[in-house]
C-alpha cells in the first residue's frame, strides 16, 4: 500500500465511481448491487408522478398550457424509476380528462451505454411513440446542454419558456463533493491520503475502492471564508454554528443545477431523495465520512447546503417535518413566485409529509420479516399501497400460494386484478426474472385457467430452453378445461419429451 494526498473533491475515489458505472452500464443495478428499489419503486414513482401532475395543473392555471414542460431525470440508472412516473403521470391526465401543458420525460446517464439500452427497452417504445419520452447522455460535472436523442432536439441556455423539473435520485450522494472541517471557527479542508494496492491497475473499479484506505488530514482553507467565495453566507453559518465538525459541501451539485437553471428562463422545481440531511444539527461534531460500498459507493448529502443556497435565493425549500429513517425526499422550488404552485404543495403534503416513500419503506422492512404470518387481506393491502409492486409480489408467491386453499373468492379476485395491474407496469431488468411464471402458477392454483394460460404461454415464450415439464402440464389442464383439447395434447406431448416416463401425461393421452 501507498498514499498519495488529494483534495477530496479531485480524489481518484471520484473516477473509480464514473467508471463502475461507465463500464456496467445497467448491469449496475443486477441482485441490487447498487440500490434501487427504495428510489425507483411504484409508490415513490406515484409520489412523483403526483407532484409533476400538481405542477402541470399549476402551470395550466397561469395560463401556460402551450409549451412544453420538460422533465430531467439526472443519473437514471435502471430506468425504472421514469417508467413507473410516465405509467402513473399519462393515468393521472387521462383520467383528469383537463387542459394540460404538453411534458416530455428526459432520461439522463453519465453512461451512453445506459442512454442506448433505454432507448431500446421494450417498456419504453409506447411513451417513446407518444412523444411523451426522450433521452441524453448528461454529465453532470461539466455538461451544460442536453442533446435528445430520439427528437433531435438541443436544449441550450434560455432555450425553455416553462420552468424545468429535475429529479435526481440517489444523485448527489455520489458526485464529487468537497470535505471541509470547521475548527475554533475557522474553515479547513478536510485532504484525502488513499492508501492503494500496487496492482491498482488489474484491478476492476469496485474491487479497487475494496482494498483502499483513507485517512484525513486538515489544511487552513481561508478562501471559503473570502467575500468572493459564491456560497460565503452557508460557510459563515457553518463557521457560526458548527465546532469540531466535518461536512461535506455539495459545490459540484450546485453548480450542475445552476447550469440547468440556466436553460430554462423560469427556473427549475427539484425533486429528489438520497441519504442526505437538511437539518443544521445532524452535521454537528460529524467525523469523515465513511465510503457505504455497493459496486460504487455513496455517501450523504448535504441537502442543508443546497436548501439554503437557493432560499437565500427566493427559492422554497420543502422537506418533511419528521425525520427520515433510510431516505429523505425533499422539493426545492426556485421559481418566480413559490406559493403560486399550490397544487404542486399539496401533492407534496400528501405523498411526502402525510405518509411518504421512507415511511413505506420502513413499513416493508416490518412485512419482510413477518410475511410469513400475515393473511390474504394484510398481503392485499400492502401489495396495493406499493402500487403492485412486482417485487413484493415475487417474495410473497410462497405465502400467497399456502393461503389459497382457505380464501374466499373475493380475494381470488382481487388478486387477479392485481396480477394484471402488476403486469400491466411490470420493468424488466437487465437481470431477468420469471415474473410470467409466478403470475401463471398461482393463477392455476386458483383455477383461473385462462389468466393461467396467458401467464404461463408468456413464460414457455421466453424462456424457451429452461421450460421446466411442471409448466407444460399445467398448461396442458388449463387447455382441457378451456375445452382446447388439441391444443393440450400438443403440451403434453412436450412434457412426454422431457420426461417419457411421465405417468399422468400418459395417462391424459389416453383418455
Amino acid at each position: 500500500m501507498k498514499g498519495t494526498r488529494y483534495r477530496y473533491s479531485e480524489a481518484p475515489i471520484w473516477q473509480a465511481q464514473r467508471e463502475y458505472y461507465e463500464e456496467k452500464g445497467t448491469k449496475a443495478w443486477n441482485n441490487d448491487q447498487v440500490p434501487q428499489y427504495i428510489t425507483s419503486n411504484p409508490m415513490i414513482a406515484t409520489a412523483y408522478a403526483e407532484m409533476i401532475f400538481g405542477f402541470l395543473q399549476d402551470r395550466a392555471a397561469a395560463g401556460d398550457r402551450s409549451e412544453p414542460v420538460y422533465i430531467v431525470e439526472l443519473g437514471a440508472g435502471a430506468g425504472r424509476l421514469a417508467f413507473h412516473v410516465l405509467i402513473e403521470l399519462t393515468q393521472l391526465i387521462d383520467y383528469a380528462g383537463i387542459s394540460l401543458p404538453p411534458f416530455c420525460y428526459i432520461m439522463t446517464d453519465l453512461a451512453m451505454n445506459n442512454v442506448q439500452a433505454w432507448r431500446e427497452h421494450p417498456a419504453l417504445q409506447r411513451f417513446i411513440a407518444e412523444g411523451v419520452l426522450d433521452f441524453a447522455r448528461f454529465d453532470a460535472v461539466q455538461d451544460s446542454v442536453l442533446h435528445l436523442v430520439v427528437s433531435g432536439i438541443t436544449i441550450d441556455e434560455g432555450k425553455l419558456q416553462q420552468p424545468l423539473i429535475v429529479v435526481a435520485n440517489y444523485f448527489f450522494d455520489g458526485i464529487p463533493q468537497e470535505l471541509l472541517y470547521i475548527g475554533d471557527g475557522k474553515v479547513y479542508e478536510a485532504d484525502v491520503y488513499v492508501e492503494q494496492p500496487e496492482s491498482k491497475a488489474s484491478l476492476q473499479p469496485a474491487e479497487w475502492l475494496k482494498q483502499i484506505k483513507l485517512r484525513y488530514e486538515h489544511r487552513r482553507a481561508a478562501e471559503y471564508e473570502q467575500e468572493t467565495y459564491p456560497y460565503r453566507d452557508v460557510i459563515a453559518l457553518y463557521q457560526e454554528q458548527l465546532e469540531d465538525s466535518h461536512f461535506l459541501f455539495p459545490a459540484a451539485g450546485i453548480a450542475c443545477l445552476e447550469r440547468l437553471n440556466r436553460l430554462s428562463l423560469s427556473g427549475f422545481v427539484l425533486i429528489t431523495a438520497d441519504k442526505g440531511d437538511h437539518l443544521l444539527d445532524n452535521w454537528k461534531f460529524a467525523e469523515p465520512p465513511e465510503l457505504v460500498l455497493h459496486g460504487s459507493f455513496s455517501l450523504t448529502a448535504n441537502y442543508h447546503a443546497i436548501q439554503y443556497v437557493y432560499e437565500q435565493k427566493g427559492a422554497m425549500a420543502l422537506f418533511p417535518p419528521h425525520h427520515y429513517k433510510n431516505i429523505n425526499v425533499g422539493a426545492i422550488l426556485h421559481l418566480n413566485q413559490p406559493l403560486d404552485y399550490p397544487n404542486l404543495r399539496l401533492a407534496y403534503r400528501r405523498w411526502m409529509e402525510r405518509f411518504g416513500p421512507d415511511d413505506f419503506f420502513n413499513m416493508k422492512w416490518w412485512v419482510d420479516l413477518h410475511l410469513d404470518s400475515m393473511g390474504m387481506q394484510q398481503i392485499l393491502s400492502f401489495w396495493r399501497l406499493g402500487g403492485y409492486d412486482a417485487e413484493f409480489f415475487i417474495q410473497s408467491t410462497k405465502r400467497i400460494s399456502a393461503l389459497l386453499p382457505e380464501s374466499n373468492d373475493e380475494e381470488k379476485q382481487d388478486l387477479l386484478h392485481g396480477i394484471q395491474r402488476m403486469w400491466s407496469s411490470y420493468y424488466i431488468m437487465e437481470q431477468r426474472y420469471d415474473l410470467a411464471l409466478d403470475a401463471g402458477l398461482i393463477l392455476f392454483e386458483m383455477d383461473r385457467y385462462e389468466a393461467s394460460k396467458f401467464y404461463l404461454e408468456i413464460s414457455v415464450e421466453e424462456q424457451q430452453d429452461e421450460v421446466v415439464s411442471t409448466v407444460y402440464y399445467c398448461l396442458a389442464i388449463c387447455c382441457f378445461e378451456l375445452d382446447f383439447i388439441e391444443e393440450g395434447k400438443g403440451y403434453l406431448q412436450k412434457l412426454l419429451e422431457l420426461e417419457p416416463d411421465n405417468e399422468e401425461a400418459l395417462a391424459l393421452l389416453n383418455c
